[in-house]
């Protein structure tokens, strides 16, 4: 099975071509960005399909990650894995940013669980926690970041994510502590490849995953409304 996969979501910009057959990838490029991700994504997908060389319609499917993250990232990335799977009669799966970053712990074959923690802002985060062996634990969810620590009862966890550094800064010293933390600014874009590859296309469709609305909201009166009527 040959996947192209999208990643957008967070504070990079990434793809990769993986081979499931042969178990590697044909090529991957990544780009850590805060912005920007609009103009630097189709260019990137078309440099690793050059060097991977292969057409769209070699695909078999096309993965991406679907939040949670920037409403903005998120955007760019569905709509692009979106539009290529249109275009090219492929189906496009979804992958949260949480599941991306808990798969490169499990894939270690620990004990212990695993703690996907994501900067919500505004003292929360977006968690999820899962078992050693991937097994889910607590589903994905937005909490302040003390009811996220409060929600791990299940021993010494691995925090892995944009956040786990937070996490591990307001672990409480008296608990038992962290085995391993791995603040990483994005998930790894293969693990994305690997998990597209073994999604249920039915299932896991390629639609934004939001846990809380966005930051900015309308007006309740548009400011041309408001003048018009001065």
């Amino acid at each position: 099975m040959l996947i192209l996969a999208i990643d957008t979501a967070l504070d990079a910009c990434a793809a990769a071509v993986l081979d499931t057959d042969a178990g590697e990838f044909l090529a991957q490029e990544s780009l850590l960005m805060k912005r920007g991700h609009a103009e630097a994504l189709m260019p990137m997908i078309a440099r690793v399909m050059q060097s991977a060389d292969l057409a769209f319609t070699s695909l078999d499917r096309i993965a991406v990650t679907v939040g949670p993250g920037s409403f903005t990232g998120l955007r760019v990335g569905i709509s692009a894995a979106r539009g290529l799977a249109l275009a090219a009669k492929r189906p496009a799966v979804g992958l949260t940013t949480l599941s991306a970053y808990a798969a490169a712990v499990v894939s270690q074959n620990r004990p212990a669980p695993v703690i996907s923690a994501i900067d919500a802002r505004h003292d929360h985060v977006y968690f999820q926690i899962v078992a050693g062996d991937g097994s889910q634990l607590v589903r994905p969810c937005v909490a302040p970041i003390d009811e996220a620590i409060a929600a791990s009862q299940f021993g010494a966890p691995q925090l892995v994510g944009n956040a786990a550094g937070i996490l591990a800064d307001r672990w409480p010293e008296n608990g038992v502590q962290p085995v391993a933390v791995d603040a990483q600014p994005a998930p790894d874009i293969g693990w994305v490849a690997w998990l597209g590859a073994a999604a249920d296309p039915g299932a896991t469709p390629a639609r934004p995953f939001y846990l809380k609305a966005p930051d900015a909201k309308p007006a309740a009166t548009p400011p041309l409304a408001q003048a018009a009527s001065s």
